[in-house]
């Protein structure tokens, strides 16, 4: 059993340390907005501040919002730098730039402790499921220490090299997702409005080449018109502006990218950044001026 701590306990944070809690290991949990109370039933350990948790623990794991609120969580006042002690290992989750990602583990490096990214992919259902996507940079001596716990909380766990490298994956995988969220809105629109059951033809098309986890899921919540969040659509925006960022620095064009992000940025503007990221499609609707599902009599068939 390991003395872990765990910093950022909502949508996603909440069930992993659940399930961390599951696997036997003693907990040391902070959240801005206050430890869930079904934690801290599960034999969590409450602590007033960040620095608490890092003294208390072995391996700490944090997974909130943004590159903002990381450093802020690691480096500001009361924060985890100001009680790790030689030895210790730091797992950040988050999805941040992985430019960022080797600073900051450059100065955790220098307080003699390791620092891993490990962002996840596969929204509410896979952290509730413990079926994540976990992709990790960093040491690879660290990461066989960690593994046990990522195998708690994922199924697919991959290394991909060093630290800020799980980062540039997770921006891969949000480019990708992105774009299929896109173009199962576009399909499933043009079928809606061409008079055909886009229900059917969802099902006819996930027996096919085209079938995948967005037309399963996130398909579903589009047919039913439920957006709430497994993953938020301004969480899914800022992840769109590492890309573009990075795509920058590189001197590199991303133009399906870009135009998808012009996407969201529609979706922010209408307020519906605290929605699934699935409620891209109202966007397109919009466009299209059409609903989803609404009937439409065709002139020639």
């Amino acid at each position: 059993m390991a003395n872990i701590g765990f910093i950022g306990l909502g949508l996603m944070g909440r069930p992993m340390a659940a399930r961390l809690m599951a696997g036997g290991h003693a907990l040391f949990l902070h959240n801005r907005s206050g430890v869930p109370q079904e934690l801290l039933a599960q034999g969590g350990t409450a602590c007033v501040t960040r620095k608490e948790v890092a003294e208390k623990s072995d391996i700490i794991f944090t997974i909130v919002s943004d590159t903002p609120d990381v450093k802020e969580v690691l480096f500001g006042a009361a924060g985890v730098a100001e009680g790790l002690s030689p030895g210790k290992i730091l797992v950040d989750m988050s999805s941040i730039s992985p430019i960022l990602t080797r600073e900051f583990a450059a100065r955790i490096e220098k307080q003699g402790c390791t620092y891993l990214d490990a962002p996840v992919s596969g929204g509410d259902i896979g952290a509730k499921a413990g079926t994540l996507t976990i992709m990790v940079g960093g040491p690879e001596d660290a990461f066989e220490t960690v593994k046990p716990l990522f195998a708690l909380m994922g199924k697919s766990i991959t290394r991909i090299g060093g630290n800020g490298d799980g980062q540039t994956a997770k921006v891969a995988n949000q480019i990708i997702v992105a774009l299929t969220i896109a173009a199962v809105s576009e399909a499933l629109l043009f079928a809606s409005k061409a008079g055909a059951d886009p229900a059917k033809v969802r099902e006819a098309l996930m027996g096919g080449f085209a079938g995948s986890r967005i037309l399963e899921v996130h398909a579903q919540r589009m047919l039913s018109h439920t957006f709430t969040p497994g993953f938020r659509l301004s969480l899914h925006h800022k992840d769109l502006a590492i890309a573009l960022d990075g795509a920058k620095r590189l001197q590199m064009s991303l133009p399906h990218t870009a135009l998808c992000q012009e996407m969201f940025n529609a979706a922010l503007a209408a307020g519906d950044g605290d929605l699934d990221d699935s409620a891209l499609l109202k966007v397109l609707e919009r466009l299209a001026n059409h609903e989803l599902g609404s009937s439409v009599a065709t002139s020639d068939a």
